[in-house]
């Protein structure tokens, strides 16, 4: 019965862990593989709900000329702030660069090692492992808070 219950709840740890690193995934590849891909400075003009623009000045001079970007709003402080970022290939998206946008990048990841951690500590009965695997994600979150 005991080796069902570990199984069980192997599975569904898996299962949330797989679910955050694939959530983070989409834009944590821009950030942590930012290597060839174009980098300059976001200064944001507006925000709505969501997003928030700007005007976009690239690092490399002979890159495309100044335009307009979007960002995710949680990521952008506020009016007038600038940001460095690195642009989604094909897109008007940018992405935090830096620590503070690595860090952004896996929060899915972190929630995913909070919620994981009762799971491992409760129902698998690895206590030990379960605190280390929810500092890390208290450590990803606090740190995102911090770096942001």
């Amino acid at each position: 019965m005991t080796h069902a219950r570990n199984a069980a709840m192997a599975l569904v740890v898996l299962l949330l862990l797989v679910a955050g690193a694939w959530s983070s995934w989409d834009t944590a590849q821009h950030v942590l593989l930012s290597k060839g891909r174009e980098h300059g400075t976001l200064t944001v003009t507006g925000c709505n709900e969501e997003t928030c623009s700007g005007r976009y000045v690239p690092d490399d001079p002979a890159a495309s000329a100044h335009r307009t970007l979007r960002i995710a709003h949680s990521v952008a402080a506020e009016k007038g702030e600038t940001l460095p970022v690195v642009v989604k290939p094909g897109t008007d998206e940018a992405v935090r660069a830096g620590w503070g946008g690595g860090l952004h990048a896996w929060l899915p990841l972190g929630g995913a090692l909070l919620l994981a951690a009762p799971l491992i500590g409760g129902g698998m009965r690895l206590v030990r492992t379960a605190w280390s695997v929810a500092g890390v994600g208290a450590a990803v979150l606090v740190g995102t808070f911090f770096a942001i």
